[in-house]
């Protein structure tokens, strides 16, 4: 079911950057944010690329579904592992 999808970790800074309406996530408000707050997931289907991805400069990733829930169940993302 996911693996189409690709997901990619930005800084918060580049957020304004990202065109919702070309990505998996609604808005601002459905984000996934780090702990901390300084990154966020990005997700959408392997075929669509985001027109603005190669504008993005924090990129970390592309990740598979599987390598980012592995990511997602850190400290740095999951405060129940702290």
């Amino acid at each position: 079911m996911y693996e189409n999808r690709v997901y990619l970790i930005i800084s918060n800074i580049e957020i304004p950057f990202v065109t919702f309406d070309e990505i998996l996530i609604d808005s601002y408000a459905t984000l996934r944010f780090s702990i901390n707050k300084t990154k966020v997931v990005l997700k959408w289907d392997n075929s669509l690329t985001p027109s603005f991805y190669d504008r993005l400069n924090t990129k970390e990733g592309p990740y598979t579904h599987s390598e980012i829930l592995n990511i997602l169940s850190t400290s740095e993302w999951n405060q129940e592992t702290l």
